[in-house]
């Protein structure tokens, strides 16, 4: 199936995402962070980045392109850190307001609105592969690297493909290969200290997964006729097809600066 959105990748982040908020407000303030981690935001990943990152209380997270905000305010609540939330998108800020309160900016991940070694923290999840081709996942790594503090850390979660050719891949991806995602790495100054499957680790708890699943009723409830989740559950669907396929891989990965 092909959706007639006009922009699928507007259609998840933008729309869809302001939806997700609005139906989270409805449900009540248990299914806030697990709403604004639709996507990428899986407890265990979570979790797996956080202790690589050893944030302090009160230290700087940059999430660069957030969302809703979920994992960020995921992080504030198990380990106190200060989340400042960077997102592309004026319908996922707007969001993130909403159901979180935070500190959030419209901004493109290739041209982060920081000073430079201004965070002691960052991270940002699925989104590498939504920068675009090369040069500008290269571009985004590369101001990661700029706004965080000598020997900061930044945590990754990244989709990788393993053939050169993906069956039907969402609209607006593209996907490094391990090799290539080493490269760029490489060219940004970035030091890889840890990496896991993220396939790997545990599975949500059921409790989780009853809150995300009510959230993805509302969802369909309420907007289930519209193009625009049409489109955002057909790039989730791809996505999801060529990881069981193992077309792709998602990947957690703990970096600092080759020189900090």
């Amino acid at each position: 199936m092909t959706s007639d959105v006009d922009d699928p990748m507007t259609a998840e982040f933008d729309t869809v995402a302001e939806w997700t908020a609005q139906v989270a407000a409805a449900l009540g303030p248990e299914y806030f962070i697990p709403a604004g981690c639709r996507g990428s935001g899986q407890p265990s990943a979570l979790d797996w980045l956080l202790d690589g990152l050893r944030p302090g209380l009160g230290e700087l997270l940059i999430d660069v392109g957030a969302g809703v905000g979920g994992p960020a305010a995921y992080a504030a609540a198990h380990t106190g850190v200060r989340p400042v939330l960077l997102e592309p998108e004026p319908g996922a800020c707007r969001a993130a307001v909403r159901l979180f309160a935070a500190p959030v900016a419209q901004a493109d991940a290739m041209a982060l609105p920081l000073p430079d070694a201004s965070a002691d923290l960052l991270w940002s999840l699925g989104v590498l592969c939504t920068a675009g081709a090369q040069p500008n996942q290269l571009a985004m790594l590369r101001e990661m690297r700029r706004v965080v503090r000598p020997g900061g850390r930044i945590g990754l979660l990244v989709y990788l493909a393993t053939t050169p050719r993906l069956d039907d891949p969402p609209q607006g991806n593209h996907f490094p290969t391990d090799g290539q995602l080493t490269a760029l790495l490489r060219q940004a100054d970035l030091q890889v200290l840890a990496r896991a499957q993220a396939g790997d680790l545990p599975a949500p708890s059921a409790d989780w997964r009853d809150r995300t699943d009510a959230v993805e009723r509302e969802l369909q409830r309420r907007f289930g006729s519209t193009p625009q989740l049409s489109a955002a559950t057909e790039q989730s669907d791809r996505i999801g097809h060529l990881l069981s396929a193992g077309q792709l891989t998602s990947q957690v990965i703990l970096l600092r600066g080759s020189n900090p």
